[in-house]
């Protein structure tokens, strides 16, 4: 028993990917989780219409307020000024008006909330309005966009990665590269192959959610779907990348923590400006960004597509990078 401990101890020793693994990777994940998930100290953006000096006075102590002359429109002042919330008052009591429910809304009610204890407590009541308001609907429907992403990205980067590993291991990739064959070619007809099988996943999964699980599109479906077969392409593309540094597939799955779960926290979850030191800026280096962004914008807010057509340029463009990068990378197998 002793020796096969010192094996064992001893292969982890050399093998440095696996040191990394045990080491680094849960380090990096508890760090994003405490910086994402931790105390943002966020102060929310409120405009204000017709409400007392007094009030106004002391609800900058807890947001940064903007005095209004007339009541703005909701949806259009809040998306195009990036206002977390618009506050007014009537007979009724205060109301609220935001985009939706997240940290920022929290962050909001919280503020004003602070405020009328000040002020007035328990005289004023609270009227909470949201514009993209998924309360009736159920909390697979809220976060339908980032399962749908986040699944389908996982699942094409395993099998794809796997698949290019297989092809590696079982020389196939060698044989092929001692033709005149093209590293682009042999790029290409990889990322295409696997793509199309990915893209075909793509369509059964929003298919199968939309029409049997009958979760709720408020937007065409059929942009979902290009949004999606988009998203593949990226993981293919990311599956290739690591694949050709991967021994195996044991190796390429230890890639899953630094390449994959990372990801998922800038998938829309968390507001990114809620992030802090500007850590949320780092979602357009993740190509799963760009494609649960886009779902969020069809799926919740019923966007079309030239409202959504910059997320979809992000995803192109990252296929494009990508793909270069692993022509280049085939350079440690064979120089044309």
């Amino acid at each position: 028993m002793l020796s096969i401990i010192k094996r064992i101890l001893g292969q982890i020793k050399n093998d440095k990917r696996s040191l990394g693994l045990l080491l680094f990777a849960p380090l990096l994940v508890l760090t994003l989780l405490y910086f994402i998930l931790g105390d943002a100290n966020y102060i929310p953006q409120i405009a204000v219409f017709d409400m007392n000096e007094k009030f106004v006075t002391e609800l900058e102590k807890n947001a940064d307020v903007i005095e209004e002359n007339e009541k703005p429109l909701g949806i259009d002042f809040l998306e195009t000024n990036g206002i977390d919330a618009f506050i007014w008052s009537d007979t009724k009591g205060i109301h609220i008006e935001m985009l939706e429910q997240n940290s920022k809304s929290a962050a909001v009610i919280t503020a004003v909330q602070n405020t009328i204890k000040v002020l007035q407590p328990a005289q004023n009541e609270l009227i909470i309005d949201y514009v993209y308001d998924t309360a009736s609907d159920n909390q697979m429907d809220s976060l339908a966009y980032v399962f749908l992403g986040v699944i389908s990205f996982f699942f094409v980067f395993i099998l794809s990665g796997m698949s290019f590993v297989r092809e590696r291991f079982g020389q196939t990739l060698e044989r092929m590269l001692m033709t005149p064959i093209s590293r682009v070619d042999v790029i290409g007809g990889y990322t295409i192959g696997y793509g199309l099988m990915a893209a075909i996943q793509s369509v059964v999964i929003i298919l199968y959610s939309v029409y049997v699980l009958r979760l709720h599109v408020e937007g065409s479906v059929a942009l979902c779907i290009a949004v999606m077969i988009l998203m593949a392409f990226s993981a293919v593309s990311i599956g290739a990348l690591v694949s050709i540094f991967a021994n195996n597939e044991l190796q390429l799955v230890q890639f899953i923590p630094v390449i994959v779960i990372p990801q998922i926290f800038f998938t829309g979850l968390i507001p990114l400006d809620t992030i802090p030191f500007g850590l949320g800026n780092l979602c357009y280096l993740t190509p799963i960004y760009y494609g649960c962004t886009a779902l969020e914008m069809i799926m919740i807010q019923g966007k079309g597509f030239w409202e959504i057509w910059p997320w979809l340029a992000g995803s192109s463009a990252f296929i494009g990078i990508l793909f270069l990068v692993n022509v280049m990378a085939l350079k440690k197998y064979r120089r044309l």
